[in-house]
């Protein structure tokens, strides 16, 4: 890992009438529209999705970061992350993020230690800990066999 800070580069593109096109080095581009809720299509990601998405996904990463330092074998993580919006004195913003886990272990595994790690996991999100939203978690972990 490199020393802090960490700095990123997105740059957006649209005409009057067009979706934004989203680009950064080394990676495929975006393409957004405003959701459904707002007057958009509903048929691209949004800013709104685009957030969502990266709790999820940063919730993820470091859920496999954790389990990989603690030596916890896992077989599958699913996520389901949803955001509340809404009008706070007069500005709208996300009062809420919820995320739902399912954690899939093969067998033999110490489920109380793998639960714990997803606890940590949302601790360590570094995007939900970016958000003033409030943000909760569930989680259900699977023996496999």
């Amino acid at each position: 890992m490199q020393d802090f800070p960490h700095h990123y580069e997105v740059r957006g593109n649209a005409t009057a009438d067009s979706p934004v096109v989203l680009t950064a080095a080394n990676v495929s581009e975006i393409v957004t529209a405003p959701p459904a809720e707002f007057g958009g299509p509903g048929d691209k990601w949004s800013p709104e999705s685009l957030l969502v998405a990266a709790v999820a996904d940063c919730f993820i990463l470091s859920f496999r970061a954790i389990a990989r330092a603690s030596k916890l074998d896992w077989n599958e993580l699913q996520c389901q992350a949803s955001g509340t919006l809404d009008r706070v004195e007069r500005v709208t913003r996300f009062t809420a993020i919820t995320v739902e886990a399912t954690l899939h272990v093969p067998a033999g595994t110490d489920v109380e230690k793998a639960e714990k790690l997803l606890h940590k996991a949302e601790q360590s999100c570094l995007i939900t800990n970016s958000l003033i939203a409030d943000s909760s978690l569930s989680t259900t972990v699977t023996v496999d066999d």
